[in-house]
């Protein structure tokens, strides 16, 4: 497991479309490190015990009504109070645009200042969620991740098993595909694992024997997915003949991922097994079972009821 070191704020600016008013300063260098953002109010009224300058500043219109409240020279020295502290930039949202004089004190400081269409709520909900995915821990796996019937099912097993080739047999039958060959893994919560592929081999897949191929180009944007929640993994093996493997499935078996516990089947690799099938008959089986209801629970059941009618005669 890794934790990335940080967000670059241009990409950063990139993602949320803002507009920059301080063309003068060069922030290609500054890095967000915490997944948060903060509105200043409580810094405009000179209460700074707990400010964390590293986050991200969102100026509403309370924020901004409250400054406009206040003469020019007061105003100018709650702005020269955060600035001092050093902040990575401030954003005003609903199309606030900040008074001339608070500009070029910006461009003194060498700090950033954006303006956003997005109400303050929205905005601040959107920046979060995007910096809490891209700032959190992560690991690289050695597997394939696709969505099938809205269930993120991840793929695993030795090179050279089929992983691919079931992959591309599933998008074929409409499903989706997030990374082959290593999923990008990002724990967002205590429960929750979002995979997605690395940049560099975003979009393609390796088929033994024909090589790569782009996914995208050859079956269109409804066969692939940028990222998707992780619900079940599938680990694809050989038919080993004196193993024995799960049969009812009344017991969960789970792998761990950075502290999440994951769903996990088996499934041996024989020759006539159609692995594209076994998977989304996997896939809808979890589903159900997550609806609450348990096919192997329900065999156990019927068998206890036979048992007691054979007892009662």
């Amino acid at each position: 497991m890794k934790d990335v070191k940080g967000v670059k704020l241009p990409d950063f600016v990139e993602e949320m479309e803002l507009e920059e008013i301080t063309s003068d300063v060069d922030y290609g260098d500054t890095v967000l490190r915490v997944p948060d953002v903060n509105r200043p109010a409580l810094q405009f009224a000179g209460f700074f015990d707990h400010f964390d300058n590293d986050r991200v500043q969102v100026i509403g219109r309370v924020e901004s009504e409250y400054l406009n409240e206040c003469s020019p020279g007061t105003r100018i020295k709650k702005y020269l109070n955060i600035f001092e502290i050093g902040i990575p930039c401030i954003i005003y949202c609903k199309g606030i645009e900040p008074q001339e004089d608070i500009i070029e004190i910006a461009k003194k400081y060498n700090t950033p200042l954006f303006i956003t269409e997005d109400t303050t709520s929205v905005f601040m909900g959107k920046a979060f969620r995007w910096l809490n995915i891209m700032l959190a821990p992560c690991t690289i796996i050695h597997g394939v991740l696709v969505d099938i019937f809205g269930e993120g099912v991840l793929i695993t097993g030795e090179s050279g098993i089929g992983k691919s080739e079931t992959a591309l047999e599933l998008i074929q039958r409409g499903h989706r595909i997030v990374t082959d060959d290593a999923v990008e893994i990002r724990r967002i919560n205590k429960d929750t694992l979002i995979g997605q592929a690395p940049p560099m081999t975003k979009h393609l897949i390796e088929i033994r024997g024909i090589g790569i191929i782009d996914i995208k180009t050859l079956f269109g944007v409804r066969s692939v997915k940028e990222t998707e929640k992780i619900d079940l993994i599938i680990k694809i093996e050989e038919w080993k003949p004196d193993k024995s493997y799960e049969r009812l499935g009344l017991e969960d078996e789970f792998e761990d991922i950075m502290g999440c516990k994951v769903v996990c089947r088996t499934v041996p690799v024989r020759p006539g097994r159609n692995l594209a099938v076994i998977l989304e008959a996997a896939a809808i089986n979890h589903r159900q079972k997550k609806m609450g209801y348990n096919a192997a629970e329900e065999l156990y059941k019927r068998l206890r009821e036979v048992k007691e009618q054979e007892e009662d005669y």
